[in-house]
């Protein structure tokens, strides 16, 4: 999963990030909230790790900035030195998944995170068929079936509609992508993506009139919108 964390002690930030890495997570370390903000004009994330008090953005304000500019922001845990069970509560309210006390206890960090993730987006000992619709998804035999019709297609292009198909009308960075399906980020990859994208356009039928569509992001990257009931 791909983790941002903004704190602006900056040796904090690194610890968090390599605990964070250690688990096997993609981290961008921020420690001004502006900078966050610029970065989620451009990036996607599986999760936000914001540090309540920082002098130019706080988390509290990347928070509901990410709440009322994104189109599916990503799950907030709130780093906090405040105690008032109030103050808490109101985080919580504004839009926070869930928070933790400074000093941190890493381990606790640790299992918060994952606890947070499994919610958002499903634990790895989920069901071995994935369903969505018509499109059903085997990702142990990397096979993958339309209105019961199985579809040939190869192990980039089943990785990459799986990820789609898992993040409806999310917007996924192409670096996020890059770094799911082909596990890195080069410069060089855009045509590569591109060419995988209009495949499994072509071959999974993602188009407006199955309820589905498949288009880019401007300088962003792509997104799998659901147009009608026709997914479950």
């Amino acid at each position: 999963m791909r983790l941002a964390i903004l704190d602006d002690d900056r040796e904090l930030c690194a610890e968090v990030a390599a605990v964070m890495r250690a688990s096997g997570h993609v981290c961008f370390e921020y420690h001004a909230g502006d900078d966050l903000r610029r970065a989620l004009r451009r990036e996607s994330f599986d999760l936000l790790l914001l540090d309540w008090d920082i002098a130019d953005a706080s988390g509290v304000d990347v928070m509901a900035w990410a709440r009322a500019n994104m189109p599916a922001p990503p799950p907030v845990l709130m780093f906090t030195e405040i105690g008032a069970d109030g103050e808490l509560a109101a985080g919580l309210d504004s839009g926070a998944d869930d928070y933790i006390t400074k000093p941190l206890a890493m381990p606790m960090l640790k299992a918060r995170v994952e606890a947070l993730l499994r919610r958002s987006y499903g634990g790895v000992d989920g069901p071995r068929i994935e369903r969505f619709g018509d499109h059903v998804f085997d990702p142990i035999a990397m096979t993958v079936t339309v209105r019961g019709l199985p579809v040939m297609v190869t192990a980039k292009e089943f990785g990459l509609a799986l990820l789609l198909f898992r993040n409806t009308n999310r917007p996924l960075s192409r670096s996020h992508i890059m770094e799911t399906v082909w596990g890195r980020n080069p410069d060089t990859a855009s045509r590569t993506l591109d060419a995988h994208v209009s495949q499994i356009r072509r071959r999974l039928a993602l188009k407006p009139d199955h309820g589905l569509r498949l288009g880019s992001v401007y300088s962003f990257g792509y997104r799998l919108e659901r147009l009608s009931s026709s997914m479950g």
